[in-house]
């Protein structure tokens, strides 16, 4: 078992406090009574489908992950790759942003691919997910009030915190790449020679391994398909929150694209789970392009967050204890093998 520093302790802390602060200041100043009223009103046949269709999602992850793996192995199971990525749910749930290596770990854990080649495609698979969001994002630029939104109080904001402006920060990241390739080139073999330059370049090979892998899947049209219903997924989870609180249920599919924009920014904040995040990103939109009270605001905010939460942990500690099992059957049925080798 890995030894918890202190270091790694402290940082837990620091993101736990983070969470709980942003909760703090999210539900500081609403009425408990129209809190509680407001989710008693709410429709939860709609959460229940809101939750199946986040299951569908997370099969889909699962098998467009298996099929950016199959170049580097093709044993990885159908049931491997899903019940890892419930597990890396799980895991974000505890710890911001473990869940990746969680899932890498344990598919390496079988033997069939390496560490550094499925981390290889996860950042891969990472990539694309990011040019969906800004796919999905550039419809909203047509209507008003989610363009003035995004423009104004998101894009402008974002800019203006950063110490030299985007271009030069852009121009930075750039030229920093550029020189630490050149770097590299002229010194590779001293490089190698050190013990950590050995295992930087192991690592950098093996997530090569896994980025070339995703370019050489078959199929890749059953990637994008993919692909696109797990984005239509997200899309129709949106909608069915939006129907499952009367104070949304008359807003339309493009509110529920521009929330699920909003709502996702949320879950990339390092807190646990999204918690305090979500709820305050999320709350702080419906109240100005809406009109939403802060109550209303964050009913919405903690039916669409919590209902997922919970689907995660059910899949997560379910997926824990089927991965745990056929993992042990198949080290037994690896192990005995090699006790008769050694025997005979």
């Amino acid at each position: 078992m890995k030894k918890i520093t202190t270091k790694g302790l402290i940082k837990y802390l620091l993101m736990l406090a983070l969470a709980g602060l942003l909760l703090y200041f999210a539900f500081r100043n609403i009425s408990w009574d129209d809190f509680v009223t407001g989710l008693k009103s709410c429709n939860f046949r709609w959460i229940l489908l809101s939750m199946i269709i986040a299951w569908i999602v997370v099969i889909l992850r699962g098998l467009r992950w298996r099929l950016m793996m199959r170049p580097l192995s093709k044993e990885v199971t159908r049931l491997e790759a899903y019940d890892t990525y419930n597990i890396c749910y799980l895991a974000n749930l505890a710890l911001p942003r473990s869940g990746e290596v969680v899932r890498c770990g344990l598919i390496a854990n079988s033997g069939k691919v390496t560490f550094e080649g499925a981390l290889g495609t996860v950042v891969l698979e990472r990539i694309w997910d990011l040019m969906c969001v800004v796919i999905v994002t550039l419809p909203l630029f047509f209507f008003g009030k989610f363009k003035d939104f995004l423009i104004e109080k998101m894009w402008y904001p974002m800019v203006e915190s950063l110490p030299f402006g985007a271009v030069w920060l852009l121009v930075g990241i750039i030229l920093s790449i550029v020189v630490l390739v050149l770097l590299f080139r002229a010194y590779r073999k001293k490089f190698a020679a050190t013990r950590f330059g050995s295992k930087f370049i192991n690592l950098w090979k093996g997530l090569t391994d896994g980025i070339k892998a995703g370019f050489r899947m078959e199929h890749k049209w059953l990637f994008f398909g993919y692909t696109a219903l797990i984005w239509i997924g997200y899309w129709a989870m949106s909608l069915f929150t939006l129907y499952a609180f009367p104070a949304s249920a008359a807003l339309s599919i493009w509110d529920a694209l521009f929330l699920m924009v909003v709502g996702s920014l949320g879950w990339i904040v390092p807190v646990q789970g999204g918690f305090g995040a979500y709820h305050f990103i999320v709350s702080m939109t419906l109240v100005p392009v809406y009109g939403f009270t802060q109550s209303d605001g964050l009913i919405f905010a903690t039916i669409s967050h919590e209902s997922q939460v919970v689907q995660m942990l059910v899949f997560g500690i379910i997926s824990l204890i089927t991965y745990a099992i056929y993992s042990k059957k198949y080290k037994k049925a690896v192990i005995e093998p090699e006790n008769v080798n050694n025997k005979g």
